[in-house]
C-alpha cells in the first residue's frame, strides 16, 4: 500500500504511524556465509554502500542524523553515524542517542509473550478469553469498515497466535476507515503518540488511562475481520500487553523492564524518557514539501510524559546500542554475553512463521511472506520497522544483525525502509565477491 507524503495542510495518520520493515537483505544475506563475509570485513571491506547512504541523507539535510548499526554473530557492532541530535545543533548523534522506535516495539512485545509461552504460562493457541473474559463473545462487522451495529458472531475465538501475527481480526485507527475509526477515537483506543503540538490531519483523540481499560473498551467493539482469516495490521500487540500482564501477574512495562531490558543490558529503552536523559534525545521531524520541520522537539517531547498506558505496539524509545543488544540476544537464541534471557525454543518459534493455516496474506503488506512474534519472516530474516524511519532485522543464515535509526515522518517520505536493506545487500554482495 502506497502513501503520499504529507503537505502543509494534511497529514495522513496512517502514513504517520505505519511501520513495516522491508527485509530485502534476507536473500542476499542468506547466500553469504558468515565466515567468508567476516574474513572480507576483517580484510578491510566494510560497509561503503551503507556509509554512503547515511552520509547522503545527512549532508543533504533530509534528516538531522542517521546511525546504522551492523554486527556479525556475537561480535561487537560497527556504528556508522552522521549528524546532530537536531538540525542546526552541535551535539553529535551516536550509538547512545535516543530514538522513537514506534512499531519496532512490536517484536519486543512479541518476544515477551514467547517467554511466557515457553514457561507454560501462556499457550500459543490459547483463546485470550481464558485470561480476558470480555473477549468470549466477540462480534464481527458484516461489511469491512462498514456499520458497527450490523454484525455477526465471531466464528472462532481470538488466540495468542493471532495477536502475535495480526490475524485476530482487530482493527487499527491508523488503518481503518468509517464508523469503526470514529468509534476507536471516541473510546480512546489510541495506542500511540506523536507530539504535544496539534498537527493538522492527525487528530487529537485522548487515549484511555490504563491498559486494562483499553482492553475492556476494545472488546466492546466489533472486529473488522473474522479471527484467523487474514493478516491485517492492528492493535493486537497493544492488546497482547494486557494478556502479558494477566498471564505474568506483573504490569506490562515492568515485565519488559525486569525480564528483557535489564537481563539483556538494555539500559536506554523506555516508554518515558527520563529528564536526566533528554540531552541525548533526538528531535522528530515532519517532512513538509520536502523540508524537515520539527514536530516533536526533544526538550518538549510528548515522550517526556508518562503515556496513558504502555503501548506494546508503538510506545518505546531506544538507542542504536540498546536495540542492537535486543537483536544480538535474538541472534544468540536467547543468550547475550553468556547470559540467557530467553529460552532457545522461544526465540526459534518466535522468529519463525506463525501465521495460522486459515489466514491469507493476499493483498497485504506481507503477501507471500511469513510473520512471527510481531515481525516479518523472510529468507532467514526476522524484523520490522518504525513509523519514524527506523528499521531493524536479524538474519540467521548469515549471522547478521542490523538496525538503522533516524527520525522523520511519514516513513514513506523517503525510501529508507527499502534503501537501508538494499545498501546492506550491496555491501554483502561486495564482501561475498571479495571472499570468493
Amino acid at each position: 500500500m502506497a502513501y503520499r507524503s504529507f503537505d502543509t495542510t494534511q497529514i495522513s495518520r496512517r502514513a504517520l504511524l505505519r511501520g513495516g520493515a522491508w527485509l530485502a537483505a534476507g536473500a542476499a544475506a542468506a547466500g553469504t556465509p558468515l565466515a567468508r563475509t567476516a574474513r572480507a570485513q576483517s580484510a578491510g571491506l566494510s560497509w561503503p554502500a551503507v556509509s554512503g547512504m547515511v552520509e547522503k541523507y545527512v549532508s543533504e539535510r533530509k534528516v538531522a542524523n542517521m546511525i546504522a548499526t551492523l554486527g556479525w554473530g556475537m561480535r561487537d557492532p560497527q556504528y556508522i553515524a552522521q549528524g546532530t541530535l537536531n538540525l542546526g545543533g552541535t551535539t553529535q548523534a551516536d550509538a547512545d542517542s535516543l530514538y522513537r522506535i514506534y512499531s519496532m516495539t512490536k517484536p519486543v512485545t512479541g518476544m515477551a509473550a514467547m517467554m511466557l509461552i515457553d514457561e507454560g504460562r501462556l499457550g500459543l493457541d490459547q483463546p485470550i478469553a481464558e485470561l480476558l473474559p470480555a473477549y468470549a463473545n466477540m462480534t464481527v462487522q458484516k461489511t469491512y469498515d462498514g456499520s458497527i451495529t450490523d454484525v455477526v458472531p465471531a466464528e472462532r475465538p481470538i488466540t495468542v497466535r493471532q495477536l502475535l501475527t495480526h490475524t485476530a481480526g482487530l482493527g487499527y485507527g491508523i488503518v481503518q476507515k468509517g464508523p469503526i475509526t470514529k468509534a476507536y477515537e471516541e473510546q480512546g483506543l489510541v495506542p500511540g503518540q506523536v507530539s504535544r503540538m496539534p498537527i493538522p490531519g492527525l487528530g487529537r483523540a485522548v487515549a484511555v488511562e490504563g491498559l486494562d481499560v483499553f482492553a475492556d473498551r476494545l472488546a466492546a467493539l466489533p472486529l473488522v475481520l473474522q479471527p484467523g482469516t487474514k493478516w491485517s495490521y492492528s492493535v493486537s500487540l497493544d492488546l497482547l500487553g494486557r494478556v502479558i500482564e494477566v498471564a505474568s501477574g506483573m504490569a506490562f512495562d515492568e515485565f519488559l523492564r525486569t525480564q528483557i531490558f535489564e537481563p539483556a543490558g538494555m539500559t536506554s529503552t523506555w516508554f518515558t524518557v527520563p529528564e536526566s536523559e533528554v540531552g541525548r534525545f533526538t528531535t522528530n521531524y515532519g517532512i513538509m514539501n520536502g523540508t524537515p520541520l520539527p514536530m516533536d522537539p526533544a526538550k518538549a517531547s510528548i515522550y517526556l510524559d508518562t503515556p496513558p498506558f504502555p503501548f506494546g505496539g508503538a510506545g518505546l524509545v531506544s538507542s542504536p546500542r540498546d536495540y542492537d543488544r535486543f537483536l544480538k540476544m535474538l541472534l544468540g537464541y536467547g543468550v547475550i554475553d553468556g547470559k540467557r534471557v530467553m529460552g532457545e525454543l522461544a526465540v526459534r518459534v518466535g522468529t519463525s512463521n506463525l501465521l495460522p493455516e486459515t489466514a491469507t496474506t493476499e493483498g497485504t503488506w506481507v503477501e507471500g511472506q511469513g510473520f512471527g512474534a510481531g515481525g516479518r519472516v523472510m529468507d532467514g530474516s526476522f524484523g520490522w520497522g518504525g513509523a519514524a524511519g527506523t528499521v531493524a532485522f536479524v538474519n540467521y543464515k548469515a549471522g547478521l544483525r542490523a538496525n538503522l535509526m533516524t527520525q522523520y515522518m511519514p516513513s514513506d517520505a523517503y525510501p529508507i525502509h527499502e534503501a537501508f536493506p538494499n545498501a546492506v545487500v550491496a555491501d554483502l554482495t561486495a564482501m561475498q565477491g571479495a571472499a570468493s
